[in-house]
């Protein structure tokens, strides 16, 4: 069986990233690769002592590597990258259910383990020298480093690992507790730099040392000396060992970073060449077109453009022209990010599947694509999209029946699962945004079949009277040109759909407790899916949650992604998840939305990156330096202030 391109989810800042994903308190799960190492015999099994961890095959990098092979181990330090953000902010602490957390929340903080932009399965001890586990991953042993240092000079050690991850427990977010419950039995500090993790019977083999090296490590003395809580909103960041802290901010304007000169791990090849500037600031704005305004007149000097329309129209202002401003397009080679208007399924009539599949078929990506995208996006059509042997594509492989059949036999998937093609959006005529008349008597038909009839005002309600009203909750007035076409073509089909635009703070709580019908989301995947399967799709998390927007709950999701989960083996795992997507989509809780495999980046020209990027990360934050030369040109020449 083919394997995937080599790939390891990044996060989107450019920072290196923790297998423990920043946001909102979520372990990814990601377990990765099994290194061969110096083995010794403990119980007649035998154990494991590496520099990094892997499930399929070997690490790319050796014990003794310089530095990554995707950074400029010569880049200069210095200079400031400044950057945006929309709406506001009123804490520091995104691993709390309230408040709305600043721009790199994670930035702060660092984990035992870490992967890199090059290496799709791999976990490297970053704040250990080695780690041993048995054969059975019943348990694994972190050595860890005697010289990680706090922001205060005091040094880490063992048991600020292990209060660390006591606290992600006892005071994490509801769906990450649900969703790692009962996976470790223990945790002994068994020295001042070594830790032991013990795992139930029950914890999926795949994920455990991942799991349990990616958390991020917290001064145990500190937190107890202050008070603070982990689920509580913060007005600054706690106690980090990062190369970054803060340095001031104003709610709302702007927060700014500084690069510590004396940062502990300075030298460590995982950071050769990383961590370039002195400074990052990030400038917040109300909306994307205040900040486009802002990028033209240097108030910030590095966007990420995710405005098609932006892209192809607005970027002929005169730095551009006189060459002070670049733009570039890099290759992004991660899976797709699922973007996708999600149904709350909590409300009545988006439980019913015909009437999700009716609305569906009223986007029409081909015309928005033509006439709103200038042409530059491709449509998402799965959770694994350009994800190799993880994409569902036609009909099930015997593999996949052979999952998918038991789940038919209980009558909890239709037995249509088994031999249709994988559910695919519609296609519609580019010229019009008014969607085929194939797609408009179908989705009418779906609709009467649910009980929705039209009227003499030609708007549908069901036998009680109630209206079939759908209204999308958005905070970005940029969509507006994409969500007015979609409720138009709602409306022709007796839906009475509308928009409610929103402040970004009453978005994130609106979601957050699910006040709304139709709301956008990105919940595409990585290249080896584990327990964090469970807080984007599995019941126990539907509930007041960050991932599972749709607030799914059903049974034959539930056991399939177990089945992920405990795939042992590279060709387990590829079938389950194949056979998961395959599920996903045939229940339509989304409406599939539009992805492009390029980053497009525009810049003032005093940043310069590695000539060999790696595909799977931008690095803007990380890997990028400052040509303090080239950013005095631009101040002589008046572009800069």
């Amino acid at each position: 069986m083919r394997r995937p391109p080599r790939a390891i989810a990044i996060a989107r800042s450019g920072t290196r990233l923790p297998l423990a994903a920043a946001g909102a308190g979520l372990l990814t799960g990601a377990a990765l690769l099994l290194a061969a190492g110096p083995a010794a015999s403990q119980d007649d099994e035998q154990i494991t002592e590496t520099h990094a961890y892997t499930n399929f095959g070997e690490p790319k990098y050796p014990a003794d590597f310089a530095h990554l092979d995707y950074v400029n181990p010569d880049a200069p330090k210095g200079g400031e990258i400044s950057i945006w953000s929309q709406g506001t902010f009123d804490s520091f602490n995104n691993y709390a259910r309230d408040g709305v957390s600043a721009a790199l929340p994670s930035i702060y903080y660092e984990s035992v383990l870490v992967g890199t932009a090059d290496d799709p399965y791999a976990a490297y001890c970053y704040l250990c020298t080695t780690m041993e586990y048995p054969e059975s991953r019943d348990w694994v042993i972190f050595n860890l480093r005697d010289d990680v240092a706090f922001w205060d000079g005091t040094l880490m050690d063992a048991e600020d690992v292990e209060f660390s991850f006591n606290l992600f427990i006892e005071q994490g977010i509801t769906e990450y507790r649900n969703a790692v419950e009962g996976q470790i039995e223990s945790v002994e500090v068994l020295g001042p730099h070594r830790i032991k993790f013990t795992f139930t019977p029950e914890a999926p083999r795949r994920d455990v040392v991942t799991f349990a090296g990616g958390t991020p490590v917290f001064s145990k003395d500190w937190f107890e000396e202050t008070g603070t809580r982990l689920d509580e909103s913060q007005d600054a960041p706690f106690l980090g060992s990062s190369a970054w802290q803060l340095e001031g901010f104003d709610y709302g304007r702007y927060i700014e970073l500084t690069r510590d000169p004396d940062h502990w791990g300075a030298d460590h090849p995982l950071n050769v060449g990383q961590n370039n500037f002195d400074t990052i600031r990030v400038e917040y704005f109300a909306d994307s077109s205040a900040a486009l305004e802002g990028f033209k007149a240097g108030e910030y000097t590095f966007r990420i453009e995710n405005s098609s329309k932006d892209w192809a129209t607005a970027y002929n202002f005169p730095a551009v022209e006189a060459g002070h401003v670049v733009l570039e397009e890099i290759p992004d080679g991660t899976i797709a990010s699922g973007q996708a208007y999600v149904f709350n399924l909590d409300r009545s009539p988006w439980q019913d599947p015909r009437v999700r599949e009716a609305v569906g078929l009223m986007f029409n990506f081909e015309w928005s694509n033509e006439a709103l995208f200038y042409g530059l996006y491709e449509r998402v059509t799965g959770f694994w999209q350009n994800g190799g042997d993880l994409e569902a594509t036609g009909t099930p492989t015997p593999a996949e029946v052979e999952i998918l059949q038991p789940l038919v036999d209980e009558g909890l998937l239709d037995a249509s699962i088994l031999t249709d093609e994988v559910v695919m959006p519609p296609v519609n005529d580019p010229a019009s945004n008014r969607p085929a008349r194939s797609a408009l008597r179908q989705a009418a038909s779906l609709l009467d079949e649910a009980g929705w009839v039209a009227g003499e005002d030609g708007m549908r309600r069901n036998a009680e009277g109630d209206l079939l009203s759908l209204e999308i909750l958005a905070y970005s007035p940029a969509f507006d040109r994409i969500n007015n076409p979609f409720i138009e073509n709602l409306r022709q089909i007796g839906v009475d759909a509308s928009l409610d635009r929103v402040d970004y703070a009453q978005y994130v709580e609106r979601t957050r407790s699910g006040d709304y019908d139709l709301v956008n989301s990105s919940p595409g995947q990585g290249f080896e899916p584990g327990t964090g399967l469970r807080q984007w799709f599995a019941s126990s998390t539907a509930d007041d949650s960050s991932r599972n927007l749709m607030r799914l709950r059903d049974p034959a999701i539930d056991r399939l992604i177990e089945v992920v989960i405990s795939a042992r083996d590279y060709d387990e795992m590829a079938n389950a998840t194949r056979a998961l997507d395959r599920a996903l989509r045939a229940y339509r809780f989304w409406v599939p939305q539009w992805f492009k495999s390029t980053h497009t980046v525009a810049y003032y020209d005093m940043y310069r990156h590695p000539e060999n990027m790696p595909p799977y990360d931008l690095g803007y934050l990380s890997f990028w330096w400052y040509d303090a030369e080239a950013a005095e040109e631009l101040r002589a020449a008046g572009v800069l202030r």
